[in-house]
């Protein structure tokens, strides 16, 4: 969605709100299985001295699927957004966003900001023990009868142990 700043972009002070939900299409990121409520973005866009600035939060309920473990689990995601909108987009500086023309597309912002915001890693829980590398039990429903691999280096001691 396009959002004409025309109205602002001259007055210094001036502002605009703006409400938008996300679509999902430039929303792929591995660990999301799927959005129980898809992403919506509430904030304004402020002139500070010439300078247009974004400001809000985008709020969602998402099913994750864990990096360790595989299994899903819902969690809500609140993401702040703080950008500045510029007339052209800068290599040097990528949190700068580029207006075209008199609009702002904030599908491309908002799902920027959204995405880069992601962890790198989503885990269950801080504790989650992941799967047996050997089994693939989940550890987090208890241990598994695997035996742990010894260092082939101790494999003599460990015939001592079994006598």
């Amino acid at each position: 969605m396009q959002l004409d700043v025309r109205k602002i972009i001259d007055i210094p002070g001036a502002s605009i709100p703006f409400e938008y939900e996300l679509s999902g299409d430039n929303l792929d990121f591995p660990a999301i299985s799927s959005y129980k409520q898809m992403p919506r973005a509430h904030g304004r866009i402020f002139n500070e001295a010439g300078v247009l600035r974004m400001t809000g939060e985008i709020e969602a309920e998402l099913v994750y699927i864990c990096d360790r473990c595989a299994t899903t689990f819902e969690r809500s995601k609140t993401t702040k957004v703080d950008v500045v909108l510029a007339e052209k987009e800068s290599e040097e500086n990528p949190d700068l966003f580029a207006l075209k023309g008199e609009t702002v597309d904030l599908d491309e912002v908002l799902s920027s900001c959204f995405i880069m915001d992601m962890d790198m890693k989503i885990l269950c829980s801080k504790k989650c023990k992941g799967l047996c590398p050997t089994c693939g039990k989940n550890l987090n429903l208890g241990p598994c009868k695997c035996r742990k691999e010894l260092d082939p280096r101790f494999a003599v001691l460990e015939q001592l142990l079994d006598k």
